[in-house]
């Protein structure tokens, strides 16, 4: 004759898989989001590959192309009207970099969860869902300075401390809230503090910095 499972058994399994799913979900997520940041880093990786291969066709220049916030916010450079009025004349630098990639996916960062303000220019707004790779076609910012000044590897003064392409969003791989256009200064910097950025840097490597690393490689002279 079968023993049948009593019910007080089975409330016994069912508590043991909800507390082995409670402490192994946590881990999974983390994986899952390691292993997107670690792609993404690779996806900076393959493009610095590709600007080496398309400043080998350009005399050592970076590429002249622009990102999302220079075409659809261009007011960002209202300090530099001779800059700005370049921009309706230069392609997107996912667009220029077409012949040297194997896929346009390259410049989408798994990551991606889209933005609604620029972490360095709040309160500017730059909504994207559900990501900024498909509202924009590219994931990555491009410190266009770079290509407004026609600067080539030689001519800048720092490679490895001059930040190139970079994350639009640090919210994306510590998955952290998002700024909004209705924070307040304190919740601004309290987001802030806990962002990360995948950033390719002028000698193509890439490296996982905070938000304030990030700024701070802003202060490199061209």
């Amino acid at each position: 004759m079968r023993r049948a499972f009593t019910l007080i058994e089975l409330l016994v399994v069912i508590a043991i898989i909800a507390i082995l799913a409670a402490l192994l979900f946590p881990v999974f997520a983390r994986a899952k989001a390691a292993a997107k940041k670690t792609a993404c880093i690779s996806n900076l990786r393959q493009i610095g590959q590709a600007f080496a291969l398309y400043m080998g066709d350009y005399d050592d220049y970076f590429p002249r192309g622009i990102d999302p916030v220079d075409k659809f916010r261009p007011e960002i450079w209202d300090s530099h009207s001779e800059w700005r009025d370049q921009l309706p004349f230069m392609p997107l630098l996912s667009d220029v970099m077409q012949p040297y990639i194997k896929s346009h996916e390259l410049f989408h960062c798994p990551s991606d969860s889209g933005t609604q303000c620029v972490d360095n220019n709040w309160p500017l707004q730059l909504p994207s869902s559900p990501s900024l790779f498909q509202v924009y076609g590219s994931s990555y910012f491009y410190r266009t300075e770079i290509a407004f000044r026609q600067a080539s590897q030689t001519s800048l003064q720092e490679l490895a401390r001059t930040n190139v392409l970079f994350d639009a969003a640090g919210n994306w791989h510590p998955n952290a809230s998002r700024l909004e256009p209705d924070d307040d200064w304190n919740t601004v910097w309290s987001k802030l503090r806990d962002y990360r950025y995948n950033v390719m840097y002028g000698d193509f490597h890439v490296k996982h910095v905070t938000y304030d690393q990030l700024q701070g490689n802003w202060y490199q002279d061209l």
